[in-house]
């Protein structure tokens, strides 16, 4: 007799069980989307022990009728695919048959279930992938499924559930991010100790992320407005017809196939520590996708730390046949027909988004959303995080300040400016009137709402007047929306680093001759990388050669920075690890180059500024793409907004 047999289909289910029903939230999950692709419009969960005793979903979808609710246990029964033509273009949540059997074979499960087109109802009781009976019964039009003792009859499986904390916490998530994708439904979710969420339908996706985020949360979004890019691919229009000479041909339309994106993503001051909040769904699914992940750190890149990760909100629409969910059984690993196109649209639309808003970060900054140790390493500006904690000088030896009257290659348009006579008070305060919708009107003790603040941006910049300096560091200016602190050296640096890369597209760099070449000793790992980067440093403004046994010799450098600043920043880039330069892309090493060259240019700490170039500083800044953040991205600029500052006196 042969060695190969075929499982039983008990055993079979139970094995699909292990891919399908990973915990108790993925058990939610599947209910959840055979709810909604039931045409549900009221979804309630309800848990005990987290899931572990008790799982009961009911809607108030179409239902089924007797034959269909014995026949939904089989595997691979569904209602959703009639051939393998719709394998290429899924419209439904669900559609592989399998989550009912492989549930029902990992637990005690009881579906009550009625058509609106039977009198009675249907009670399935199932234990183990066993029907134990199957009755009538006076229900009401839809389903309901109990999910009881999760993975009772697998110890093992049941061993290695987290505790109750955790899945409730994944549970929760679940219920959550169906909620944000279908803003007409109504969804609840219940344990022991109350209502965990309570989210009626709602008219716009802001009224959602209000209900389930709060309006702390939502006050650090910026709304991205639907955005869309034509495919511009040829797709059939009509089915193939035979010519005169007997062959098929088939006509195409050359209709553009759309791509849309819409959602809320987060300021550059948002900074998480893991990618949990991460929501993107496509045509209303959940899904994880690396693709997707790279193409918004691609866009947030150098608007915040590496390692660290923004908050978005996206939903992105596509023809159904242009992306494959039939990837994996739980359904969240999908696959574009055209990667590379959604790639870069999604890309685009964060970071234009980003641009056109400029939003600018509040002050303080909360210390919840950053992660400091994984900062980049800066020694200018590492330090002086706390303001409270700054100390009164700053003793920043290495940093000796940039003297903007001799090096001419930095300081033609310091000089222009500097040549035009400053503004009278007069015309100043003219300039920074605040409008009359801003004006506090006085009523002493009157904890009304005095004003609304509209939603401020770094667009008003060229709006500020200074004030001063503090510390000799940081820029304090007020505008019509409040009083603002901005960090000079890194507003700097985001000035020379867009000015650096702009030259270098077009070729215009300036490069200055040195006078003593810069003779600079390498280890033997260092002369590996500069045999790899070596054309980089060339077009980016540096005349570099070899000069013997792991020697180099610098003749050339970017007219912004001294002789000593070249010799640090060779030192920086070449001691970069080998496996960083390796996962770096021709246009990021260009940038890590660009951003390293504006870090040793800027203006430092400790740096006096009269008027006339702390309002050069700020007009620059306003004009840069992208003035929220450093390239290495820590804030520019803080704002304490006038609703701060009124609550902060209990005006409000």
């Amino acid at each position: 007799m042969g060695q190969i047999r075929i499982l039983p289909d008990t055993i079979a289910n139970k094995i699909a069980g292990g891919e399908i029903v990973e915990r108790p939230a993925s058990v939610i999950k599947e209910l959840l989307e055979n709810a909604l692709d039931a045409g549900s419009t009221r979804l309630h969960i309800e848990l005990k022990s987290a899931g572990k005793q008790l799982i009961r979903v009911s809607d108030n979808g179409t239902g089924m009728g007797r034959d269909d609710a014995m026949l939904a246990f089989e595997r691979h029964a569904t209602s959703k695919l009639r051939d393998a033509r719709d394998l290429l273009s899924i419209t439904t949540l669900g559609f592989r048959g399998e989550a009912l059997p492989a549930i029902a074979s990992v637990s005690q499960l009881i579906m009550e279930t009625r058509s609106p087109n039977e009198n009675t109802g249907t009670r399935v009781e199932i234990a183990g992938g066993k029907i134990l009976t199957v009755e009538e019964a006076a229900l009401p039009s839809g389903t309901t499924i109990s999910v009881r003792n999760l993975f009772y009859n697998t110890p093992a499986r049941r061993k290695f559930m987290r505790s109750e904390k955790t899945e409730l916490s994944h549970i929760s998530s679940v219920a959550m991010h169906y909620s944000l994708a279908h803003l007409d439904k109504f969804f609840s979710l219940t344990n022991e100790r109350g209502q965990l969420l309570n989210a009626s339908p709602v008219q716009s996706l802001k009224e959602r992320v209000y209900q389930v985020f709060g309006a702390d949360t939502l006050s650090k979004l910026v709304e991205l407005p639907q955005r869309q890019r034509s495919l511009g691919v040829v797709v059939p229009s009509e089915p193939a017809t035979q010519t005169t000479g007997g062959v098929g041909q088939q006509r195409v339309s050359n209709q553009h196939r759309e791509l849309k994106v819409s959602g809320f993503i987060s300021t550059p001051q948002v900074q998480k520590l893991n990618r949990n909040s991460l929501y993107i769904f496509v045509n209303k699914r959940l899904i994880r996708d690396r693709l997707l992940l790279r193409a918004i750190l691609r866009a947030y890149h150098n608007l915040i730390p590496a390692g660290n990760f923004p908050f978005v909100l996206l939903f992105l629409e596509m023809p159904f046949d242009e992306v494959d969910v039939n990837v994996h059984p739980a359904k969240t690993e999908v696959r574009f027909r055209h990667p590379g196109f959604v790639h870069d649209f999604l890309r685009d639309a964060i970071r234009d988004q980003l641009i056109e808003s400029k939003p600018v970060s509040t002050f303080p900054i909360s210390g919840t959303d950053t992660q400091p140790d994984t900062e980049p390493h800066n020694p200018l500006t590492d330090g002086y995080r706390n303001v409270e904690s700054f100390p009164k000088h700053l003793d920043f030896t290495s940093a000796s300040p940039i003297d903007f009257t001799i090096q001419k290659t930095t300081t033609e348009e310091w000089s222009t400016k500097v040549a035009t006579p400053l503004p009278s008070n007069d015309s100043a305060e003219r300039d920074t009137e605040i409008p009359e919708r801003y004006i506090v009107e006085e009523k002493p003790h009157s904890r009304a709402r005095l004003i609304d603040t509209p939603t401020t941006s770094m667009i008003d910049l060229g709006q500020l007047r200074s004030l001063g300096q503090i510390h000799d560091s940081f820029i304090v200016a007020t505008g019509p929306t409040g009083l603002w602190i901005i960090d000079q050296h890194v507003a700097h640096e985001r000035i020379l680093f867009e000015k650096v890369l702009a030259a270098r597209s077009q070729g215009t760099i300036e490069s200055q001759r040195l006078l003593l070449p810069i003779v600079v000793s390498l280890k033997p790992d260092q002369e590996v990388k500069f045999s790899q980067i070596q054309e980089d440093f060339d077009a980016i403004g540096f005349e570099v050669e070899p000069f013997g046994n792991r020697t180099i010799v610098v003749k050339s450098a970017p007219a912004i920075l001294s002789p000593q600043q070249v010799e640090q920043l060779m030192e920086e880039i070449l001691d970069t690890p080998e496996s960083e330069l390796r996962e770096l892309s021709y246009g990021d090493l260009q940038r890590r180059l660009a951003a390293t060259i504006a870090c040793h240019a800027a203006i430092k700490v400790n740096t006096p500024l009269d008027k006339t170039k702390i309002q050069w500083l700020l007009d620059e800044l306003s004009k840069t793409e992208c003035p929220m953040s450093c390239p290495h991205g820590r804030p520019v600029a803080l704002e304490h907004n006038i609703k701060a500052i009124l609550k902060a006196f209990h005006r409000t």
